[in-house]
């Protein structure tokens, strides 16, 4: 066991007369440490763009949160009759009155 440990680490099992089949097997495995190396750093790359997308969004829906807001208050009748005093209108004192059409048969 010692012999084959020593020869492993000087690497006979290379240039030995069976080297090519182990040549092949050290061609697969780097070829597969490649792809998962490659696969890896690409699943990486979507995990940290979902992250920005979801930092996005949250700002997006604060965003409209607070344009909502704004909008409720320039819809309110108080705000409305605070910019058309200014320009002269003011909300009637009399009330409106319902019409009345009956038809003829």
């Amino acid at each position: 066991m010692k012999t084959s440990f020593y020869d492993i680490l000087k690497g006979k099992f290379l240039i030995s007369n069976d080297a090519f089949n182990n040549w092949r097997f050290i061609l697969f495995c780097t070829l597969l440490a490649i792809i998962m190396i490659g696969s890896s750093h690409s699943a990486e790359q979507k995990v940290h763009e979902i992250a920005r997308l979801n930092e996005d969004v949250l700002e997006l829906r604060s965003e409209f949160l607070d344009r909502r807001s704004q909008l409720m208050r320039l819809k309110m009748e108080s705000t409305i009759s605070r910019r058309m005093a200014s320009k002269g209108i003011k909300p009637s004192d009399v009330p409106p009155t319902k019409i009345i059409i009956k038809e003829k048969q």
